[in-house]
């Protein structure tokens, strides 16, 4: 028979340790809480943490606040922090991609707005679907603009028409 020995101080996690984990889980929580109800719906929380989500946007009073996090802090205790993580992570892929489009998007414009025809005939070849007019007449109004130091109107709809061809 072995006998059982409660554990020792080196074996559990000091207090300043457990106070940084659930300070990490009340940031999680807030994240959460600051996240749209549609990026929110993807995440696998339980019933009462999304209760308690909803909860914090009505609360208005800082002390009560930093109460509630405490207790939303607390129920992520119990949640599943891998799966809530990896939702996380694929979030912020699917944002890194949607900004590497657009920046490729911004730098089709500024291509075509310093390069004009030349250009214009590299965005039709790879977009032949593209409203060759349209697209044309909006580089030549958007050089206008540019040469003339006016507001960039005609480049942002430019914006617009590449982002609607691309598919964005």
């Amino acid at each position: 028979m072995t006998q059982e020995f409660p554990p020792s101080a080196d074996e559990r996690p000091s207090k300043s340790q457990l106070k940084r984990e659930m300070h990490a889980l009340q940031a999680l929580g807030e994240k959460i809480i600051a996240m749209s109800d549609a990026e929110r719906a993807r995440l696998p929380l339980s019933d009462d943490l999304l209760a308690a989500v909803d909860e914090a946007g009505r609360i208005r009073s800082h002390e009560a606040r930093r109460r509630h996090m405490q207790y939303v802090g607390k129920l992520m205790r119990r949640e599943d922090l891998d799966a809530i993580h990896a939702v996380f992570e694929e979030i912020e892929q699917e944002a890194r991609r949607r900004d590497l489009a657009f920046h490729r998007l911004e730098q089709w414009r500024d291509r075509l707005i310093a390069e004009g025809d030349t250009a214009v005939e590299a965005f039709i070849a790879d977009h032949p679907d593209v409203d060759r007019q349209a697209l044309r007449q909006l580089v030549r109004n958007a050089r206008r603009e540019r040469e003339q130091n006016k507001p960039p109107t005609n480049a942002r709809r430019l914006f617009r028409l590449i982002r609607d061809t691309a598919g964005l």
